[in-house]
């Protein structure tokens, strides 16, 4: 029972801090908020949640895992590596795609990750931009 209510908390803590988040970040968010919660345990609960869809896990190019609470169809993003914004896009195209590459090489039961990371509209190292806004910033 604790357990299942660790989730909850780390999947609720999650949702409030919106964007992707590091497991870091959500353990000491839930502290500030008076959480007796332990690091092991959020890491715990993110992995738990992301294996049954329950949010979504994307690897940075510096290799570290950021979650965050969307959508549980099946969906890929975009992602600016400047402020972290996120794009949740539906894929039939991608779908399709995917479908047709398994089938051609004789794969069954394929799951797919697709990231696709750039730099939004919103932050100034877009290249050849000017200033910029935040309008898109995560937010802690």
């Amino acid at each position: 029972m604790r357990v299942a209510r660790q989730r909850v908390a780390v999947g609720v803590a999650l949702g409030r801090m919106g964007g992707f988040r590091s497991a870091q970040e959500v353990y000491a968010r839930m502290r500030a908020d008076g959480s007796g919660v332990s690091l092991s345990t959020v890491y715990r609960a993110v992995r738990a949640l992301s294996q049954d869809g329950a949010i979504d896990a994307l690897l940075t190019a510096g290799g570290e895992t950021l979650y965050r609470r969307c959508s549980p169809r099946r969906h890929s993003h975009l992602v600016c590596s400047v402020c972290g914004w996120a794009v949740e896009l539906d894929g039939p195209d991608l779908e399709g795609w995917t479908s047709a590459v398994a089938a051609l090489h004789g794969f069954a039961e394929v799951n797919r990750t697709v990231e696709l990371v750039g730099v939004c509209s919103s932050c100034p190292a877009r290249p050849g931009d000017g200033d910029g806004n935040d309008s898109h910033m995560a937010v802690d």
